[in-house]
């Protein structure tokens, strides 16, 4: 594991975030929910990499959320995040299909909506993860 490639991931997570405002602020909602998702996908990559020396070949969030319990050590918590956020979640996956290969449009209160969850996650795990 290179602290230099977390580094990177992490950095790339925050600047898809920031892109993704970006998006719904110019009203590209697929774009906005699309790097909404990337930026929790990358983020969740480098606190695992961070922590376990490599990470799943995966883009499911709900996998990564799983590879990352037991390196945090709070398997409940992390149950009771995924689970009371599960629809959100799965929507959240799903924009990374949506927003590349199927003909889907975005309205705005759903871009809104996964752009501050993807703010929520990011925010949980940095949470616990300097916790641990």
């Amino acid at each position: 594991m290179s602290y230099q490639e977390v580094n990177l991931l992490r950095s790339r997570a925050l600047r898809m975030l920031k892109t993704a405002k970006t998006s719904l602020n110019n009203k590209d909602y697929d774009i906005a929910a699309f790097m909404a998702e990337q930026a929790v996908q990358l983020y969740l990559k480098s606190v695992i990499l961070e922590l376990g020396g490599e990470f799943p070949r995966t883009h499911a969030i709900r996998q990564l959320f799983n590879a990352l319990k037991p390196l945090l050590n709070k398997s409940d918590i992390i149950d009771q995040f995924v689970n009371r956020n599960r629809s959100l979640l799965i929507r959240l996956e799903d924009a990374y299909i949506g927003s590349r290969y199927i003909s889907r449009d975005y309205e705005r209160i759903e871009a809104e909506e996964l752009v501050s969850f993807a703010e929520e996650v990011i925010d949980f795990v940095e949470s616990h993860r300097i916790k641990t």
